[in-house]
């Protein structure tokens, strides 16, 4: 993708994986969020009370600073081994569960330091937010590393509160059979709704049996948990680059704790200050377009599907209408799975199938002329993938959503999103923002507090920023980028022209782009945007 054009790296649309319950989580769908570890490992030099590399983070030796302490020791677990984490010193942070109440009990918090890939490192380490939210940010090392993030700096990964590494976790394997059953019925009938909030219900009353402290599982106490960290490893200044919902934390962070921060990233932006459904639906129809824009500029996509974002309009009211049932089997299984396709449905495979755009064509061809099994067969195999099952985090999900997003956006707000943005769509179609199905009557009854109005102010200040954006990301849309460097000062919005959601996933600019920034955040190098060429898209007879 860079000067050579190197091969486009979009992943199979059956390995997407589908919107949690909740919304965006799941469905940040890339490669590191599904090369996650099979039980705790220890790295190379963990716990052994040695000292770091001269010039890195204090990563294996103890440290208490007020409330939070920091114990070298095994490295957090994950689903799945991963070999960025091979060598990584290891930890484990504790913290208060609620910093507001002086009888809180601890939680703990895995730690791990990838070191860079020089013996002569900077000082100021990168930490990796993770997506989500309820993503595990050490099950996403594989793509930072990947990326070469730690070319020059050691990279430290932290699995947020509630997620798979954390103690506790608030993982909810319930909700994810859910949304796997979910897909043989129709969206938006009642019945289905009352049975996605029962989900949700039995998720919190679980957790809350256990005794979890549901309100301190937000974005505020989450951004002191990387302050404490930085102080307990001894670190003077430190970078960040987060992804997707990870950027949701960052710009809380950056107004909340920004003494020590060099520089931010945030790639897939998601603002606090706008985020909720209204935005949802104006980032879907921002990543459609790009998509619809690029096949019809190619002659032969054009010729062949002519006025694709007709059809895909038509294709949604036509569903909505009358929805498809279908059986599909999917790889690795000859289990038939019932799939309904309506048109909400259509709409949320959309939000993802951005990720494989050079398909979305000849898939909305096939589905307008009776042959809906490769869309249906996409949906179903994101949702019943093993790597949907028991890994993020949905308290943490409801956590942040329900107290920073619907107690600042009324129903009327978040309906006229979908009714501004698509028109044409069925009422039924726009009352599910995508990503977000049922978001309201899961909130009524995950039932914790609203968060300060404060958690919706816009960041500002003069931080470099390095905003990265994807022409095709429907799950945030490319204007976000230039929406937080409007109250940055230093900051540079940059849109990757052909790329979905988490440009530095998929693009091999992108991450030159991000590796520069970190090397000087004054001027990013992004002399590789010129050379970049939109995806050939999959022509049928």
């Amino acid at each position: 993708m860079t000067h050579a054009r190197a091969p486009r790296r979009h992943r199979s649309a059956a390995g997407l994986l589908a919107p949690s319950s909740a919304g965006l989580a799941a469905a940040l769908l890339v490669a590191g969020l599904l090369a996650a570890p099979a039980g705790a490992q220890t790295a190379t030099g963990a716990g052994t009370g040695t000292d770091p590399t001269p010039g890195a983070p204090t990563g294996t030796v103890a440290r208490t600073v007020g409330d939070a302490a920091f114990e070298p020791g095994p490295c957090p677990k994950t689903p799945e081994p991963i070999e960025a984490l091979e060598g990584a010193r290891c930890g484990t942070l504790t913290v208060p569960e609620n910093r507001d109440r002086p009888d809180s009990r601890s939680i703990r918090l895995g730690v791990a330091i990838v070191p860079a890939a020089t013996d002569s490192p900077k000082a100021d380490p990168i930490v990796w937010l993770a997506g989500g939210p309820g993503d595990d940010a050490v099950g996403e090392a594989k793509m930072a590393i990947d990326g070469g993030l730690n070319r020059d700096r050691d990279v430290i990964f932290m699995s947020q509160r509630g997620t798979y590494s954390a103690d506790p976790n608030l993982l909810c394997p319930n909700i994810d059979e859910f949304n796997a059953r979910a897909v043989g019925l129709p969206s938006d009938a009642p019945a289905t709704e009352r049975l996605h909030v029962e989900a949700t219900k039995a998720c919190r009353d679980r957790l809350a049996a256990r005794g979890i402290d549901l309100s301190a599982y937000n974005d505020i106490e989450s951004a002191a948990d990387y302050e404490d960290l930085r102080k307990t490893l001894g670190i003077d200044k430190w970078n960040l680059y987060g992804i997707s919902y990870g950027t949701h934390l960052a710009l809380v962070y950056m107004r909340l704790h920004p003494e020590g921060l060099r520089s931010v990233g945030i790639d897939g932006i998601l603002p606090p200050s706008r985020s909720g459904s209204a935005a949802t639906w104006s980032s879907a129809k921002q990543g459609f377009d790009g998509l619809f824009k690029a096949c019809a500029e190619q002659p032969a996509c054009n010729k062949r599907y002519p006025n694709l974002s007709a059809t895909f309009e038509r294709l949604v009211r036509q569903l909505e209408a009358k929805p498809v049932t279908t059986t599909v089997t999917l790889p690795g299984s000859d289990k038939p799975v019932k799939v309904v396709l309506d048109g909400a449905a259509l709409v949320n495979w959309m939000t993802s199938a951005t990720h494989v755009a050079p398909q979305v064509p000849a898939a909305l061809d096939e589905l307008a002329n009776g042959k809906p099994q490769r869309i249906a067969q996409q949906l179903a195999g994101g949702k019943l993938s093993p790597q949907a099952m028991g890994r993020v985090a949905h308290g943490l999900v409801y956590g942040v959503f329900c107290s920073e997003w619907t107690p600042y956006e009324t129903q009327e707000q978040a309906l006229r999103g979908g009714q501004e943005t698509f028109p044409s769509f069925p009422p039924s179609v726009q009352a599910q923002a995508p990503q977000l199905t049922s978001l309201r009557p899961d909130c009524d009854v995950w039932n914790v507090p609203a968060a300060p109005r404060s958690i919706r102010d816009a960041t500002r200040g003069d931080i470099p920023t390095l905003a990265l954006s994807g022409g095709f990301d429907s799950q945030t849309g490319a204007d976000n980028g230039a929406y937080v460097a409007r109250t940055l000062g230093k900051a540079k919005a940059v849109t990757v022209p052909y790329e979905p959601h988490v440009v530095f996933a998929t693009s091999k600019c992108a991450q030159e782009i991000a590796v520069s920034f970190f090397d000087d955040p004054q001027a990013p190098d992004t002399a590789c945007l010129k050379d970049l060429k939109a995806p050939e898209f999959e022509i049928a007879p």
